[in-house]
């Protein structure tokens, strides 16, 4: 329960440094690398942010709730069902 959290907690992170981004690029006008150094933090938050997500869908703590994904899900269902009645 707790990856939910955590991805909208990275996406926060993610608009506070694009904000910070923004403000140094205004304010220094390329004078410092501090823009240059929220884009790396940037950078890695996204890259937390998918990684996190891939987690979540390849533990089962994230799902699809899709229209186009509801088919699929009642036919491995199925199998499923199938599976454990030749047991």
């Amino acid at each position: 329960m707790w990856i939910k959290p955590a991805i909208v907690a990275l996406l926060v992170l993610l608009l506070i440094s694009l904000g910070s981004g923004f403000f140094f690029l205004m304010k220094d006008q390329g004078r410092t690398r501090r823009t240059l150094h929220s884009l790396g933090i940037r950078v890695t938050l996204a890259a937390a942010l998918v990684a996190l997500i891939a987690y979540g869908f390849y533990s089962g703590q994230l799902r699809s709730k899709a229209p186009w994904d509801a088919a699929l899900e009642r036919g491995h269902a199925a199998q499923q069902d199938q599976g454990s009645k030749e047991k």
